[in-house]
């Protein structure tokens, strides 16, 4: 009764959307967290002498196993909370100390069975398999979760119970019942296009789309290597163009050419320059009406090969990149809309017991456009470029359904922005808007009006989150799944794919496997009109892959490498950093960088860690390398290390991705005043909050970081610290030869090259002023 009860008193003071969500969830939405305007009467605990140390282990210990889903992660980004404000804002150590203990205090007065401090002796073994469940795993964690009958899949399914789809527009939006004559001011047009054989042979939509694969091809593209060749263009740089057909002939950039000469769809034609006009240089008029940027890369997009930009900024180029490869997809759309109506007139004026196989213009399943993006954000400002292309001016506006209902669950509330606090200007840009990862949408699309929340096998672009997909699609002996609608997408884009390191990059590998197979079901199909390479199971072979990310990595390289089939051949972005991120490291400090001599890939692991406990970790057991930062970019290798601190008794201090507000403040207080020697801090931790860490005097990266511009970040918080410049300053970098692209990212490919190659173990770098 009481838990009921207490149900019921938390539901009263939330809005209709929280109440929503809790219902789903059965957790309030992290989004959504408010402090409450009244104050709390306040309950005071006598604690003994010991219970402080207990109380502060034991909170930081137990906090982890209690969070088992990855939006607990997300759970303080917006909270308007003041003691987090104070925290940021104040300088003074005296006033940090204050908050924390009341924090503390506000802790113990909510939460009184964390602070009996018994969890301090459980097994280590067994608490790290239980924060493993806790985080959002690679495949280890996925696998012993399934071993244990998970209970996760029940929880991901979770979200898909009340799901709204719009079942009102079926008829109105739907492509069997439809004619060209219907799309009123562009059936003549679209007519006389489609007598021009010459303008199809010669469009890139119909080249890709109407040539069919014999095996002997498609058995070539399965099994034989493919053949590479370089070339320069002027703002993409170095590009590698890949094939495993018949070599195509070398793309070269236009430097100007004509939105004509591009085969838009009518509508995109003139609403395109307009859309994108804000980006345009106003000191540099030109006739075109694509930066140099968009230029290069719509050339690559329009001839329909795989294209992977690992460039992407989300403070410079990030907005010029989606207005792109939303252009194309439009474009793709309305061309393979128009063709399928274009037939359904000419099919119903054909004469009785006349067939043909000229009418082949779909797939199995009608999405064809799929779109994976981090946040609900992402998805709101994808819509509304479509919505601008669509409107040919102020007079022509399209019908848009369910625009309200869209605008509310995918904009973000102007209360719930959060304080002030000071962050850097990326970190404002990639976390601006509805941050929430839990999300997929269908978008039907006709050339008059535009149909959100259709239904998958009435939607011809999917928008969806990484976890979106993987709660409908599911896994093996789940009742409830269906990744049918994924059988015939035509062209799969990625963007901001670094974000999903950082989320759960098991969701990104689990779309791969099930994206392009055959469907269970035919879902009332007309096979007359199913193209042949669908019917052969062909379609991943013509798929077009678009992946966008701000840095280089192995697991987004072998997405590109292992999971794009696409018979066009690829093309990748490979520039090579010349300075690196250590270059913006102000402080004067001496870098070290050791080498770790692993055999394989996968000897990496323990090899490096048995490398810090014999030789780096003795260094630094000493009282006098107090105030010594570990960076640990993988949670697994953070678990290892705080469970070895543990058992040799180490002083130290630990912050991760699921502490506690009150634990990260404590954390940090103690390693700032000396209290605590070590702070292991996980990579994750600093991605999704980019907190000042106060009192680092020396640093180790257990592993280089993901993001380059991590290192030079950590690197000059050591100047935070006002403690006199009597401190001496060390950095200690861990490195093998598989974290090449990391290690060029940092200190550029020319020391790299010397580092890897060298005879030598440790390198010494000295950055400062007096260098």
């Amino acid at each position: 009764m009481g838990k009921r009860r207490g149900g019921r008193e938390l539901a009263r003071g939330l809005s209709k959307r929280q109440r929503k969500h809790l219902q789903q969830f059965g957790e309030q939405h992290p989004v959504c967290d408010r402090v409450s305007g009244r104050p709390e009467a306040t309950q005071i605990y006598e604690l003994s002498d010991n219970s402080d140390k207990s109380s502060a282990e034991s909170d930081s210990e137990t906090e982890v196993e209690q969070v088992s889903v990855y939006h607990k992660l997300l759970a303080t980004l917006k909270a308007s909370s003041e003691s987090e404000s104070e925290e940021e804002e104040d300088e003074s150590e005296s006033e940090e100390a204050e908050e924390s203990e009341a924090e503390l205090d506000r802790e113990g007065s909510q939460e009184p069975k964390e602070a009996v401090g018994g969890e301090e002796e459980q097994n280590d073994v067994q608490e790290q398999e239980e924060e493993v469940t806790a985080k959002d795993p690679p495949e280890q964690a996925l696998g012993q979760e399934q071993a244990d009958g998970v209970e996760t899949s029940c929880d991901l399914n979770h979200g898909a119970i009340e799901e709204f789809t719009d079942v009102k527009h079926e008829a109105e939006f739907s492509l069997e019942t439809n004619f060209m004559e219907e799309e009123s001011g562009d059936c003549d047009a679209d007519k006389r296009e489609s007598n021009s054989s010459q303008a199809f042979s010669e469009d890139p939509f119909k080249q890709h789309m109407d040539k069919e694969l014999d095996e002997k091809e498609v058995e070539k593209i399965s099994t034989l290597s493919k053949t590479s060749s370089q070339s320069k263009w002027p703002r993409l740089g170095q590009l590698t163009f890949s094939s495993t057909l018949e070599k195509h002939t070398t793309l070269k950039p236009d430097k100007e050419f004509n939105v004509k000469q591009l085969y838009l769809h009518k509508p995109l034609e003139s609403t395109w320059p307009k859309v994108n006009k804000h980006f345009l240089s106003a000191s540099k008029p030109s006739d075109s009406s694509f930066t140099p940027l968009q230029r290069e890369l719509f050339c690559i997009m329009n001839t329909y090969r795989d294209l992977f930009y690992p460039e992407r900024n989300a403070l410079t180029n990030g907005e010029e990149i989606r207005h792109a490869y939303c252009l194309h997809a439009l474009n793709h759309i309305l061309k393979a809309n128009a063709q399928v109506l274009s037939n359904n007139a000419k099919k119903r004026d054909q004469k009785p017991g006349t067939d043909s196989d000229d009418y082949r213009d779909q797939g199995l399943t009608r999405p064809k456009v799929l779109m994976i993006v981090p946040f609900r954000e992402c998805a709101l400002r994808i819509v509304h470029i479509f919505i601008s292309l669509l409107e040919v001016n102020e007079k022509r506006k399209i019908d848009v359904s369910n625009k309200k209902r869209f605008k509310g669950e995918f904009g973000s509330d102007p209360d719930e922005k959060p304080p002030n606090l000071k962050r850097p200007e990326d970190y404002e840009a990639v976390f601006a808007g509805n941050i929430d990862d839990h999300f997929r949408i269908g978008v039907a699309i006709l050339q008059k009006s535009m149909r959100l929340y259709a239904p998958f096998y009435s939607s011809d672009i999917i928008i969806a989150s990484p976890l979106g997909m993987r709660t409908i699609i599911g896994t093996e002996g789940e009742k409830k799944r269906d990744f049918d609608f994924l059988s015939s997408i035509e062209m799969l884009i990625i963007d901001q794919a670094d974000i999903y390191l950082m989320q759960n990059w098991e969701h990104v590998l689990h779309l791969m496997k099930h994206i392009n197979l055959l469907p269970l079901d035919s879902h009332g199909v007309d096979f007359s009109r199913v193209r042949m390479p669908n019917l052969h199971n062909w379609s991943k072979y013509y798929r077009q892959t678009l992946l966008f990310s701000a840095l280089q990595d192995p697991q987004i390289n072998s997405i590109f490498n292992k999971h794009c089939f696409n018979y066009m051949g690829q093309v990748a972005v490979r520039n090579v950093p010349l300075s690196g991120s250590i270059s913006r490291v102000v402080v004067q400090l001496p870098h070290v960088f050791q080498r770790i001599e692993a055999e394989s890939l996968t000897s990496v692991i323990d090899t490096r860690f048995q490398f810090f406990v014999d030789k780096v970790l003795p260094e630094y057991r000493d009282a006098i390398m107090s105030h010594t930062l570990i960076y640990v970019p993988s949670y697994f290798d953070y678990v290892r290390l705080r469970n070895y601190f543990k058992k040799e008794e180490l002083n130290f201090t630990h912050i991760c991705e699921y502490t506690k507000k009150a634990g990260i403040c404590r954390a940090r207080r103690s390693f700032l005043k000396g209290e605590k020697q070590f702070l292991l801090l996980t990579e994750r931790f600093h991605f999704y909050k980019r907190y000042t860490i106060k009192g680092i005097r020396n640093l180790i990266f257990y592993e280089l970081p993901t993001y380059s511009h991590f290192y030079s970040e950590l690197c000059n918080m050591m100047k935070a610290t006002d403690s006199g410049v009597d401190a001496t300053w060390t950095c200690t970098v861990l490195y093998s030869k598989y974290d090449a692209q990391k290690l060029a990212a940092v200190v550029g490919i020319d020391r790299t090259a010397q580092m890897l190659q060298s005879k030598k173990n440790v390198h010494l770098f000295v950055t400062g002023e007096n260098e």
